[in-house]
């Protein structure tokens, strides 16, 4: 079984694919979202989408995602074990 982590990882990842060219494998927690070509217009059409997968609306924050680990961080209340399953 996927842990949330990996799963929340892939989601990014996936949703990232329709934003950037960066492949990925190469798209880590750590990676800065401005190394791979986000900036904050794209960042946000990027948490629109992630809104509709996960079929929330995703709190804002003070401080816009900075890294992977951000949106990672932001997006991770929202998975479920419904989600889990979904994408497993």
């Amino acid at each position: 079984m996927i842990d949330k982590t990996t799963l929340t990882l892939n989601l990014v990842r996936d949703a990232l694919s329709h934003y950037t060219e960066t492949p990925p494998a190469e798209i880590l927690p750590d990676t800065a979202l401005a190394d791979i070509g986000i900036d904050s217009l794209t960042l946000a059409e990027l948490l629109f989408e992630l809104e509709d997968r996960l079929g929330t609306t995703i709190s804002e924050t003070t401080a816009l995602p900075q890294k992977i680990s951000d949106v990672i961080e932001l997006i991770s209340p929202y998975i479920d074990g419904q989600a889990i399953q979904s994408a497993a």
